[in-house]
């Protein structure tokens, strides 16, 4: 059994204020792995204290200083590679190679970009209409919350932490008490690159004790969330009253527009995306929609590709999904499926219970529906499992509709050999971000949504600038 109940501090590792054990599970097993502990108040007080006393000194390092811990912090983040995958696949059952592809090296991916992206900023620059002396200035918001999720711990860890230090915030990082043994190992990472004591604190804790009481404090100046839309909400609603910056990025229902003219691995490629990480993404393409006269062929490619999808123990190496987070996240995903059966769409694989051969943990059977309407709980809700909706569709401007028709906006996907088409519909597409033909989007570029989704632009110089307020300033002397 793992222990980890002390805090990051102001430098240091601390015992919590008050005792209050909390068992971190193992998703494969329904076994606890871990001890943690939740913090306080007491606990939050001290570590935005440490924050708040740090913040004059790190925002007057030289931003090519800041910049130089994070080469430190990527060097060490790579060295502990290996440390980092294991502590993902534990907690939250990522498939180990999975874990140290994708969950690791979305990490490193991010780390890198902002790198390179910080290189490029000017932090001090001219207005640029000619105006004499008319300067712009990039500075740090402040003392920053930053609340990440368990899906994809690294990559929202990244996504927050790295680019506050590079804007010279200091911060206080509460991670998912779902899966905070990765967040746990990055802090140790922080410790050895030398990051001076206060500029970045972790406390664990639940979203109603740390997470709300980071929203509410008033020496905190920003926070930053990704999660699920209803938690935003409340977010939102408890920073309002100190007038301080929210920046939420959250749920998804993403959809996949499959044209006639798609290329032959179109549909099994979006099979594979709805269903990475056991479904447990917010950007994942979960609403196939397919042009009519491809629907059939559609359709057996769907359930072929879904029936291949091996469910297995995250401790394995090879090519295949392991379980849900958690048992609420598990009834969930079963009552929808159990939901979508009741509605009237065609189940062609998959289905409710565990796959065959697991009867412990969280595993769920790769599942899709064909013939969904619009009104469906599967198309309406976002599900965050492996289950995969589809309906077809007869034009583009039904496309088009279909697609619009949820309050999420976050990733949406086309599929189509017509040049003239996917331009048209990157733009009409209602979303944060699109992406054609299985086409990764650049290193650098701006993650976020709109709508539930939020409208937090995550990722290159667009996620340091979150970090930053603009200040307008006239008769610099030149």
């Amino acid at each position: 059994m793992i222990e980890k109940r002390e805090f990051y501090i102001d430098g240091a590792w601390v015992a919590p204020a008050i005792t209050r054990d909390h068992s971190v599970i193992d998703p494969s097993t329904e076994d606890a792995c871990a001890v943690i502990s939740l913090g306080s108040e007491a606990d939050t007080n001290a570590a935005v204290a440490a924050a708040k006393r740090a913040l004059p000194g790190w925002k007057a390092t030289p931003p090519a200083e800041r910049l130089a811990y994070v080469e430190k912090i990527l060097d060490i983040y790579q060295a502990r590679a290996q440390e980092m995958a294991e502590a993902m696949s534990l907690e939250m059952g990522a498939p180990i190679d999975l874990a140290a592809a994708n969950q690791v090296g979305a990490g490193a991916w991010h780390i890198a970009n902002f790198i390179t992206a910080a290189k490029e900023i000017d932090w001090v620059r001219p207005l640029g209409d000619g105006t004499k002396g008319a300067m712009i200035a990039l500075e740090p918001v402040g003392v920053v919350g930053l609340i990440t999720p368990w899906n994809w711990p690294m990559n929202q860890v990244t996504l927050k932490v790295v680019p506050a230090l590079i804007a010279g915030c200091t911060m206080v990082l509460k991670p998912s008490e779902e899966a905070p043994l990765s967040s746990l190992l990055f802090a140790e990472m922080l410790h050895e690159a030398g990051v001076p004591a206060g500029v970045f604190n972790l406390v664990n804790g639940d979203g109603v004790g740390v997470g709300s009481q980071l929203s509410a404090h008033p020496d905190v100046e920003m926070i930053s969330f990704t999660g699920s839309t209803r938690a935003g909400k409340a977010i939102s609603k408890a920073a309002a009253e100190t007038l301080k910056r929210v920046c939420l990025e959250l749920g998804g229902k993403g959809a996949n527009l499959v044209f006639a003219d798609a290329d032959d691995k179109a549909v099994a490629r979006g099979v594979r995306h709805c269903f990475q990480n056991s479904g447990q993404s917010c950007n994942a393409p979960t609403r196939m929609l397919v042009e009519r006269s491809y629907y059939e062929t559609a359709l057996q490619i769907a359930q072929v590709e879904a029936e291949k999808t091996r469910v297995g123990n995250p401790r394995e190496h090879g090519k295949h999904i392991g379980p849900v987070i958690n048992k609420a996240q598990y009834d969930k995903i079963q009552g929808l499926i159990e939901a979508g059966i009741s509605e009237g769409a065609r189940l062609l694989a998959g289905g409710p219970g565990r796959p065959e051969g697991l009867n412990r943990g969280y595993y769920v059977r790769p599942t899709v529906f064909a013939d969904c309407t619009p009104d469906m709980t599967v198309i309406r809700e976002e599900i965050f499992g492996p289950v995969l909706s589809i309906m077809p569709f007869d034009t583009e401007e039904e496309a088009i509709a279909l697609a619009n028709d949820t309050p999420y906006g976050l990733t949406n996907y086309v599929q189509s050999q017509d040049g003239a088409r996917r331009n048209r519909l990157a733009r009409a597409l209602r979303s944060g971000m699109v992406e054609m033909n299985g086409e990764s989007r650049g290193a650098g570029a701006p993650f976020g949504g709109v709508g539930a989704s939020g409208r937090a632009r995550e990722g290159g110089h667009w996620g340091i600038e979150e970090f930053c307020d603009v200040k307008s300033i006239s008769g610099w002397a030149e």
